[in-house]
């Protein structure tokens, strides 16, 4: 069976890791839990014990804990290790080695990867400290999972938000997923998604209409399936997804730029609406109405991800590439037409003409 040892920190945010032990229970996934002293002020041992139906572990001098379960066995009986919260505190304790309690000795002692939620306040996440830390556990291997932008209880808002529990388990679902013998494994997919905005001044610029969501929906279908997914996606209201590497980009220039960097890959799949065209000139103050200042907008092309990628020579071109076709009229026919002129694999016809 698979399992988690769950660390919970002590952050307000603890409450939501009740949650987390549920939904990775009907997800098939046994939980252990580490309750820190400071954690064990916000949820109780009584209802972590009683949602993992597992004793609760806290005391790293407890004899009769190291009796049953040392820390060391502790810190490697699970597939995965879940911090969540993972307060300030104990990503600074995890980043430098420290060893001065339970859940600190099973963070330096494990063998299994690790998956942090952070949660804090916004000046202590964005704090020069709190970043080198968070640098440091990438770099070590460590997994990150937020923190989002929201309400904190202290009354500020901004990034330090811990991600919500349904975001975790799905962070780990992903993980079990790669973890496995899953379809994908091994297989490196480049996904673009949402539009591009093309700046004419500060306020105003160019677009498709484009919620990214068909995007964001391949990208986490084949992150489930165990690829090694990239997401370039211009401005969207929609949030990272857990276990994709998120490239967030704004004109198609930009967006050209992170594709070629994310390649070599053996799957593209080119599902942004692109912007066509871009103002020649972007000017650096807003453009007044009464001065009569926009009555034409000169135009310049933009570059052609999709004929850019499908174009490249075999040692760079991924064995499929797969292109997006929205039209209102004749649309396999254009469809068609857009798959042999782009040079691409697979076209994907899409009917987006009203009452379609």
């Amino acid at each position: 069976m698979k399992s988690v040892l769950l660390i919970i920190g002590g952050g307000i945010a603890a409450y939501k890791s009740l949650e987390l032990i549920r939904l990775l229970a009907k997800q098939g996934i046994a939980s252990r839990a580490i309750l820190t002293r400071a954690g064990a002020e916000f949820v109780t041992p009584l209802s972590v014990s009683a949602l993992t139906g597992e004793k609760v572990y806290s005391d790293l001098f407890d004899l009769t804990d190291e009796a049953e379960m040392g820390h060391i066995q502790l810190s490697r009986s699970a597939d995965l290790v879940v911090v969540a919260p993972a307060t300030a505190d104990l990503l600074a304790k995890a980043a430098n080695g420290h060893a001065n309690d339970l859940a600190a000795t099973a963070l330096l002692a494990t063998d299994k990867p690790v998956l942090l939620a952070p949660a804090m306040n916004v000046r202590m996440w964005t704090h020069a400290a709190t970043q080198r830390n968070v640098a440091q556990l990438r770099k070590d291997g460590a997994r990150f999972i937020g923190p989002n932008d929201g309400d904190m209880a202290c009354g500020e808002f901004g990034p330090g938000r811990m991600a919500e529990p349904e975001e975790i388990a799905a962070a780990v679902e992903t993980f079990f997923a790669t973890a496995k013998d899953a379809p994908l494994r091994g297989r490196k997919i480049v996904i673009t998604a949402g539009p591009t905005h093309e700046p004419l001044d500060p306020v105003r610029y160019i677009a498709n209409r484009s919620s990214g969501k068909q995007g964001f929906a391949i990208a986490a279908a084949l992150a489930r399936a165990g690829a090694d997914v990239t997401l370039v996606c211009g401005p969207t209201d929609l949030a990272d997804i857990p276990g994709v590497s998120m490239k967030r980009i704004e004109t198609a220039r930009d967006m050209l730029t992170a594709v070629e960097t994310a390649l070599p890959a053996d799957v593209a799949i080119m599902c942004a609406a692109v912007a066509d065209y871009r103002p020649e000139i972007e000017t650096n103050q807003k453009i007044k109405k009464e001065r009569g200042g926009l009555t034409t907008i000169p135009l310049a092309e933009n570059p052609d991800i999709l004929k850019t990628v499908s174009s490249l020579d075999a040692t760079a071109r991924p064995e499929l590439v797969i292109g997006f076709a929205a039209e209102t009229n004749d649309v396999i026919d254009h469809a068609r037409a857009k798959r042999k002129r782009k040079g691409c694999d697979w076209i994907i016809a899409n009917d987006v003409s009203a009452g379609a």
